[in-house]
C-alpha cells in the first residue's frame, strides 16, 4: 500500500524559500506522475505542479511558474518542490499524490495522499 509523507513546510517571510519533500513507501513511484497540491482555508484545491515518471516532464500552475521547481529522485522514492520568491498567497497546506494531467495541463490528484505540510508566508 502506498504511503506518502510530506515535510519541509514552515513559516517564512515574503520573498523567502522552502523545499518540500514527499517521501513514498510501500510502492515505487518511478512509473507514476506525482503532483503537489495545495489547499488554503476557504479556497479550492489547486494543482501546483506535477512531474512525469517516464521522462520527468514537469507542469506548473500559472500562479507558481518561474518561482517553483518540481524534481524527483527515484533512487530515494522522493519528489521535491523547491519554492522561491514566496508570497502570502502561497500560504496553504501542501500535499503530494499520484496524479494525472488534463488536456489543458492541469495536475489532478488520484489515489493516496499524505497528511500534508503547512506553508505560511507572512511577515
Amino acid at each position: 500500500q502506498l504511503r506518502l509523507a510530506e515535510s519541509g513546510g514552515g513559516l517564512v517571510q515574503p520573498g523567502g524559500s522552502l523545499r518540500l519533500s514527499c517521501v513514498a513507501s510501500g510502492l515505487s513511484l518511478d512509473r507514476y506522475m506525482v503532483g503537489w497540491f495545495r489547499q488554503a482555508p476557504g479556497k479550492e484545491r489547486e494543482g501546483v505542479s506535477c512531474i512525469a515518471g517516464s521522462d520527468g516532464s514537469a507542469y506548473y500552475a500559472d500562479s507558481v511558474k518561474g518561482r517553483f521547481t518540481i524534481s524527483r529522485d527515484n533512487t530515494r522514492n522522493t519528489v521535491y518542490l523547491q519554492m522561491n520568491s514566496l508570497i502570502p498567497e502561497d500560504t496553504a497546506v501542501y500535499y503530494c499524490s499520484p496524479s494525472t494531467i488534463t488536456t489543458n495541463h492541469v495536475c489532478e490528484p488520484f489515489g493516496s495522499r499524505g497528511q500534508g505540510t503547512q506553508v505560511t508566508v507572512s511577515s
